[in-house]
């Protein structure tokens, strides 16, 4: 826990003075998990790639904005400790996504306090071994990147997005992929690579 406080202590550093290094921006843009950093009148101060994606797609579980306001008024009176004394996590399942999330909130006291929500989403393709396909159906590594977003259910211009690529290139890997795992569709990519 201290450590993720000497973290995001760093972060706030970096981001008040408007002097992100290109790695540590590098780092925060392409960790798998997405990073809030939200004060207490709930303004968000930071947010990585990661957490603006899902912005875009969701909205945070009300449970946040309530902890939030709790965990800044146990501030106030000194007794966060007292009225959070373990890890707060909440668990989140959403209509148009086909993965679970859970939200992991931390929090800073001292002179600026903040509150961090890291976002993290518990995808089907986290569960298989990618590798081995990739290898099995001689993929690519970047038609493995593609499948692994259309096994957590995106769209084919959310994938674009997400790799920066050209929507009309990830139809043409897709049909790479179908044509590698003999499928014709989503649907059956989905079955044929769930059931192995």
């Amino acid at each position: 826990m201290d450590s993720e406080k000497h973290i995001m202590d760093k972060l706030l550093q970096y981001i008040k003075t408007d002097e992100i290094h290109e790695v540590v921006r590098f780092l925060f843009d392409t960790i798998p998990v997405g990073i809030l950093i939200v004060n207490e009148v709930q303004d968000i101060l930071y947010q990585n790639r990661k957490a603006t994606y899902f912005m875009e797609r969701f909205q945070l579980p009300d449970e946040i904005s309530r902890v939030s306001k709790r965990i800044f008024s146990a501030m106030q009176v000194s007794k966060v400790a007292e009225e959070f004394p373990g890890e707060i996590y909440i668990k989140k399942k959403y209509n148009k996504s086909p993965s679970n999330w859970t939200f992991r909130i931390v929090f800073r006291e001292e002179s600026t306090p903040y509150i961090c929500i890291f976002i993290i989403e518990d995808t089907i393709s986290n569960k298989l071994d990618l590798n081995r396909m990739r290898q099995q159906f001689r993929l690519t590594r970047r038609e493995t990147d593609v499948l692994r977003r259309v096994l957590d259910g995106l769209k084919n211009l959310e994938i674009a997005k997400e790799l920066e690529i050209s929507e009309q290139t990830v139809k043409d890997h897709l049909s790479n992929i179908y044509m590698k795992i003999g499928v014709q569709n989503r649907f059956s990519l989905m079955r044929e690579l769930v059931n192995q």
